[in-house]
């Protein structure tokens, strides 16, 4: 009997709820296959970790997580957090930090039934999940944000060579699985041409090492125009930090919603299920929360993304489910 540790995060308002039907999912698979168990630790998260420990995301959180092979996050309201915790980095974005979850992996695909935009669309963002403009995690102490005046603030950008070159293998690796076996690398060289100039550079370098593999890039602005226009040309798109979750968010509305859309959080040895929306305050505990983002996050989490060890889950639950048909 195999054993693996799955970390549950519930977190805020309609989190509880839709991390609940998800978890009821896997539990009934589960039901279909024999030499396998998952072991599912409840830890404290958000409101829970702050009524308890007066942290909403606790150590023991974060002890125990570093011993699970992958966990799922429900999400986190900190805009409603008290002061003290907003100031902050934020659980999700914290636990990316702390694990060194570099890959932000966003597929983007119609649903059957559902009314969307771009219907034939089917295509995956690979976001570079550690620097960029992010403030709150592009430095090793401290923010990359300072108010240097009342009336001038400045943002630190950083973007490194290592970091591109283990994102660009996330994104290779993915299409050399996929249909077009086509990679688009988005960028902003022709402005910020250090900084991204070097994320492009390093991508097309990665590149040549997947000989499989088409690419082609893009300028930012230019792949949100042709995303509306025809999401459907594209399969895989790899991308920086903040062009990654702003582009990923205009394909969820695209194919969809931003309700249903999944990702999930990887490095090299575990993984975070995550849905894209937020916590929908105004819903919770009525129970009409669509958990379809959440439940495909999770799916992620045990289907064959790239650098993921729970990928052994899912494999031996198949596996076994197929022995038994």
């Amino acid at each position: 009997m195999t054993t693996y540790k799955i970390g549950v995060l519930y977190g805020d308002g309609i989190g509880p709820e839709i991390v609940q039907s998800a978890l009821a999912v896997v539990k009934a698979a589960l039901r279909r296959a024999s030499g396998i168990t998952l072991d599912f630790t409840e830890l404290p998260m958000g409101w829970d970790g702050i009524k308890k420990f007066d942290d909403p995301l606790p150590q023991v959180t974060i002890e125990t997580l570093k011993s699970c092979d992958g966990w799922i996050m429900g999400p986190h309201d900190c805009a409603a957090y008290p002061p003290e915790h907003r100031e902050k980095l934020n659980p999700s974005g914290k636990l990316r930090h702390l694990f060194d979850l570099y890959a932000n992996i966003r597929p983007n695909k119609a649903l059957p039934d559902v009314k969307c935009m771009a219907s034939e669309a089917d295509l995956i963002i690979v976001r570079e999940n550690t620097e960029g403009f992010y403030p709150d995690r592009s430095m090793f102490k401290g923010s990359g944000e300072v108010l240097v005046t009342p009336d001038l603030a400045l943002v630190t950008g950083v973007f490194s060579r290592k970091a591109a070159e283990r994102i660009a293998h996330s994104a290779f690796r993915l299409a050399m699985k996929r249909r077009q076996k086509k990679v688009t690398i988005v960028h902003k060289a022709n402005v910020i041409q250090l900084g991204t100039g070097l994320f492009k550079e390093t991508c097309y370098e990665v590149g040549k090492q997947y000989p499989e593999v088409q690419i082609d890039d893009y300028h930012v602005d230019a792949m949100a125009a042709r995303l509306v226009r025809s999401a459907a040309d594209f399969d895989v798109i790899v991308t920086t930090n903040m062009f990654g979750d702003i582009l990923s968010d205009l394909a969820g509305e695209l194919t969809g919603s931003l309700g249903l859309a999944s990702s999930i959080n990887t490095n090299d040895s575990q993984a975070m299920a995550q849905a894209v929306h937020g916590s929908a305050p105004d819903i919770a505990g009525k129970n009409i929360a669509n958990p379809v983002g959440i439940l495909l996050s999770t799916v992620m989490l045990f289907n064959g993304c790239p650098n993921v060890t729970a990928t052994k889950i899912f494999a031996a639950l198949q596996e076994q489910s197929n022995r038994q048909s």
